[in-house]
């Protein structure tokens, strides 16, 4: 049990935070009250160094009167449950491409959250502990019931000693007993609260199903908009034992928003098949092999006859000129005629004849 309250930050004029006030269990003995408050410093001190988008800083706690404060960012804007009402009074449930989107936001918060070291459990996931800011960022509040999973043995120490609520609260979380629950009892309270927002209707708490195991409706047949893998996903998230549940939230994110067409297909061919769709949700990563094989030996065998014969390959047949080389012609020398010197004849006198 406790309450929140807006409050103003005197130290840091104009800052507005929340004050988270968590009530003592009256009936609890002295021993066990002060055990409870040494685990809640313990995980306040935790929660001071969380730091995610889709969490609201938690700045300080402090004890007054008895009873445990935490001091944390104040988130304004409405809840998923506000809005949720909004769209019934309008005779509709809220659209599934709207949630499946905030879903995407909720599982990078809790994904962070179930990684650190130890892992940090909510345990009170709910419309009502889900805000959205005016800029669209989707915040989860309300830490009044965070566990953090203690590392020796794999057991979650409670910090109040309130249960959750009901339509959202795994079987493993009653009884005030926490030594069974882990990641996947955040599983199953993110599952019941996408179900609430998408039917408009709380899905059947978790002890009214373990006598009627039946008693849980699918999500298509409250409201038929919704797509068949969403609808798969979701109830495998609500397994009555945890083991029935996905095993992370990795594991849940990727069936719920998987962007496979093929995946999308496949769902809506197993929608009415339950029986046949559990199988396959059991025996997937066999049928996951089989199928590779069954494709590459297609793909083999049918290559000859679905492609056509390979074209010859051009052959380049490099011809090299032939050169014809003509002898040239040998300049024979030829005797030049030595000059011969003949006598050059003398004038003879021819004696010329005197006058008569």
């Amino acid at each position: 049990m406790g309450a929140t309250y807006r409050a103003e930050d005197l130290r840091l004029a104009g800052r507005i935070c929340a004050v988270k006030e968590a009530l003592p269990d009256p009936e609890a003995p002295p021993e066990e009250l002060e055990q409870s408050r040494d685990q809640f410093y313990k995980e306040a001190s935790t929660l001071a160094r969380l730091d995610h988008p889709n969490l609201p800083k938690v700045s300080d706690f402090f004890l007054d009167n008895d009873r445990d404060y935490l001091v944390m960012d104040f988130v304004p804007g409405h809840d998923l449950q506000e809005l949720l009402r909004n769209a019934l009074r309008d005779g509709h449930p809220l659209a599934e491409k709207q949630v499946l989107n905030w879903a995407a936001q909720l599982c990078d918060a809790l994904e962070y959250m179930h990684t650190q070291d130890p892992p940090v459990l909510h345990r009170d996931i709910k419309p009502g502990n889900i805000k959205i800011t005016p800029s669209g960022t989707i915040k989860l509040v309300d830490f009044g019931l965070v566990k953090v999973l203690m590392p020796d043995d794999q057991r979650t120490i409670t910090v109040a000693q309130a249960r959750g609520t009901v339509q959202y609260t795994p079987l493993e979380q009653y009884g005030g007993d926490s030594r069974h629950t882990d990641a996947r009892s955040d599983i199953y309270s993110l599952g019941a609260t996408l179900y609430h927002l998408l039917t408009g209707q709380p899905p059947v708490d978790a002890k009214e199903r373990f006598l009627r195991p039946n008693s849980l409706a699918s999500l298509r047949k409250l409201n038929p908009a919704i797509s068949p893998q969403t609808d798969r996903a979701i109830l495998w998230s609500l397994g009555m034992h945890p083991d029935e549940r996905p095993p992370t939230i990795a594991v849940l994110r990727q069936e719920l928003l998987a962007p496979s067409p093929v995946s999308r297909t496949l769902a809506r061919l197993l929608d009415e098949e339950r029986p046949l769709a559990q199988f396959v949700r059991v025996n997937r990563g066999v049928l996951a092999v089989v199928g590779l094989l069954l494709l590459s030996a297609t793909l083999i065998t049918a290559r000859p006859a679905m492609l056509p014969p390979p074209s010859p390959t051009p052959t380049v047949t490099v011809v090299a000129p032939t050169v014809t080389v003509r002898p040239q012609p040998t300049a024979t020398p030829r005797p030049q005629p030595s000059p011969t010197l003949s006598p050059t004849p003398r004038p003879s006198a021819t004696p010329s004849p005197r006058g008569r």
